[in-house]
Formats: C-alpha cells, structure tokens, sequence
C-alpha cells in the first residue's frame, strides 16, 4: 500500500479538475438518453444550452419538434441537411425553415398509391406550429403498373382509357393543408423535375380530380394570403373552379396563375372573383387571354377597390382589351400597378391611357414594353403625362416610341419619382411597433 501512496503523489498530471462535476455528468447523461427520456424544460437556461449542444441532429422528430425550441439544434439540423440556407426567408426561423423544408421534400417525393399517407400525416402534430409557407415545384403521379401484369384484358379501349385516368391523379393535399393553422403561402407546380428516359405528356397533367381536391382545400384554409398555382397547364374549366372557392374566401391578398393556358372565360370567371373578393395582386402572365376576357377583367377592375396590381403580360388583349382596362381606371382608385407588355397594343389604347394620366391618381406603374404605340401613341402619352405627379415608371421598352417623346416622358416620370423620395424623406412613416 505505500507503493501505491508513494505513486499517486509522484503524478504531475493528476488534478481534481479532471475529475467532471457532477452536474455535467448528469447533463451528458441527458444528453445522451434523450430520445428515451428528453428532460429539458425543468432544466436552468445554462443547463438546456448544454443538453442541446450535445443532441444529435439524427433523433426522431417525434422526440425533438415539441420538446426543442432552440434554434441552435435546428440551425445544426439545416446545415448539415441542405448545402444552401437562407434563414431571412423563413422569418429568420432555423426551426420555421427545417419543418418547411421537410414538409416539402416528402411532399415532392410523394408517390401515389405507393409512398404511405402516413409519412405525411404523422409530421402534422410535429409541424403545424410552424409552417407557415410551402412551395412544391413538383408532383409525382402514380406508378404505371403494367395491365398485362395484373392480369386485366385491355382489348375494349373504353377500358384502356379509364386505367390510364387512375394513373393520372396526384397527391391530394386536402387533409394536410387543411390542418395547418398558421399556413399563409402554398406556392404549387404540377410538374415533373426530372422524369429522364420515362418521359410521357401525361406525367404533366393537372386533372380534374386534382383541381376539385385543390378548390375545397384552399377554400378551408381560412389564413392563406398567397395562393400561386403556375407552370401547370390550368385552363378555363379548372380557372372557373378555383375561383368559384375563392370568391367569398377572408385573407386571400394575392393569386398568381402565370404561365397556363388560361382563355377569356377563365378571366372572365377572374373578372367576377376581382371584384367580390378582398384580392390585391392578380398575375395572369402568360396565359392565353383575348379582348373578351380582358374587358371582363377590366369590369372586374372597376368594381373593385382592393385591387393594387395587375399582371396581363404576354397575353393577346390587343386594343379592345387595353382600352376597356383604360376606361376602367378612369373610375378605379385602388390599382397601383398595371403590366401589358407583350400585348399587340397601338395607338388606340394609348389614346384612352392618356386620359388615364392624366385623371388617374392612383396608379405609380405601368408598362407598356413590346407594342406597337408608335410615334403618335407616344405623344398621346406624353401629352397624358403634362400635369401627372403620380406616376413614378413607365416602361416604353420596344413599344416603338420615337426618342426625343421616350427622353420627353422619361424626364416627367423620374421628376415624380424624385418628389416621391424627398416628400418621404420629410415625412418618414413610423413603422408600428
């Protein structure tokens, strides 16, 4: 035993500092028997910072999303998922973006009649509190089974047509979308990244059925302010759908459906929507709108007053669509912003837009790049413009305005917008705390 004694007194290098209090060790006993027992609130603050320092970012969500509210687990959880994030586009929210982003990653990958509902369902508890926005660039349709293979005999085409329908439909969000209360943006593409060698129109299809699942979901989410359905091949029957289930809906600000295959009576069902909802934000870009549907919308316009912005580029409105918006806005005050580039307009309707200038006092954009104005449509807008001090952009790119008229508005429209700047600058608004 004096040996021993003799030995431990001869090692420099032991310390009582080696020795871990025990309070650490409890903590990493937490830490480490988490996913069985995940004490962390009756913790002191210093000690829950401890406990979540050590927390592997691999525990089952079942364990973490309620019980751990600090954002540096979740900051960890994002960064080693995803290569890029931008937490300022999740309310600056590590723990908003993971369940975002996850909550869409299921959902892109979501194959009917294959992938579990459950998969979905389950993470609702877990992520309701916070999802507040989801955007999903794609859905996948059901597997094709082949009919051989399951036996069925496809020698009536009346047969062959109803299984190639089944095989169409995609995930109905209904039930899910449905159980979040605090959702304000649902951004969808019914589209299909990346197919590769299985390419088929039908992958792309936007069916009935989806459309009239889609309709009754949104109309139940009672807190949605921007609902964006693009690049989907919406056309007038499903237009007429939606916006029948939009028309009396309570928070709906904003709806964009650029890039469809929406006529003139999707927009005049549009038309109808404008002015019996609380709508401030209409994108119809790129669709396939005529004069027809642009003076239903343009009714629409006059009866609204909530409408701020109205997107109608590259469409086929020509000028008796763009003069019916023009007289519309000889009586509207609500609209802040128009686009018509890409219209086949001319001089007519920049005629009607010159007394639009020069009555209007609520409109500070227009656009108007590649039409034909010519030289007289220039000056008719140019003689609109005399005593204007609203307008603060006017686009004439390609519109075949002659120059010195171009340079001419050009000087008006950046003297607004200069007493725009000085007048806010002398009167900033209080922002509310």
């Amino acid at each position: 035993s004096f040996y021993t004694r003799r030995c431990i007194t001869e090692d420099l290098s032991w310390s009582l500092v080696t020795v871990p209090p025990l309070t650490e060790l409890c903590l990493q006993h937490i830490a480490h028997n988490f996913e069985n027992n995940p004490i962390l609130n009756n913790l002191l603050p210093e000690h829950q910072k401890k406990v979540v320092e050590r927390l592997s970012t691999s525990l089952p969500l079942t364990v973490t999303a309620n019980t751990v509210s600090h954002e540096e687990y979740w900051k960890r959880c994002c960064m080693e998922r995803w290569q890029v994030c931008e937490v300022s586009n999740y309310g600056d929210s590590w723990k908003r973006m993971f369940f975002e982003r996850h909550l869409e990653n299921i959902l892109k990958f979501f194959i009917p009649n294959t992938t579990d509902p459950e998969q979905v369902l389950e993470l609702i508890p877990l992520c309701k509190g916070y999802v507040r926005k989801l955007e999903i660039n794609q859905f996948l349709p059901p597997l094709q089974v082949d009919p051989k293979e399951e036996g069925h005999d496809l020698s009536d085409a009346e047969d062959e047509a109803e299984i190639g329908e089944v095989y169409k439909h995609h995930y109905n969000l209904k039930e899910l979308i449905t159980s979040l209360p605090h959702l304000e943006e649902l951004h969808l593409i019914y589209d299909v990244k990346s197919c590769g060698m299985n390419f088929e129109w039908n992958l792309f299809n936007f069916t009935e059925l989806d459309c009239s699942n889609l309709a009754s979901a949104v109309k139940m989410c009672r807190n949605l302010k921007v609902f964006k359905l693009t690049r989907s091949k919406v056309d007038d029957e499903k237009i007429k759908l939606l916006a029948r289930n939009l028309q009396h809906h309570p928070c709906l600000l904003e709806l964009d459906l650029s890039h469809n295959l929406i006529r003139d009576h999707g927009a005049q069902a549009l038309g109808k929507l404008i002015s019996h909802s609380k709508l401030e934000t209409l994108n119809l870009c790129n669709n396939q709108i005529c004069h027809l549907g642009a003076q239903a919308l343009a009714q629409g316009l006059a009866e609204s007053s909530t409408l701020t912005s109205l997107n109608l580029r590259l469409n086929f409105v020509e000028d008796k669509g763009g003069e019916a918006i023009g007289r519309a806005l000889l009586t509207n005050t609500s609209l802040k912003c128009l686009h018509l580039g890409s219209n086949n307009l001319s001089e007519p309707t920049a005629a009607v837009f010159s007394q639009v200038l020069a009555q209007n006092t609520s409109l500070t954009s227009i656009n108007f790049s590649c039409n034909h104005l010519g030289l007289d449509g220039g000056k008719q807008l140019l003689e609109g413009l005399a005593n204007n001090k609203t307008l603060t952009e006017l686009d004439l790119r390609h519109a075949e305005v002659e120059q010195e008229t171009d340079f001419l508005i050009h000087e008006i429209v950046w003297a607004n917008r200069e007493a725009v700047r000085l007048a806010s600058l002398q009167h900033p608004t209080t922002e509310p705390l």
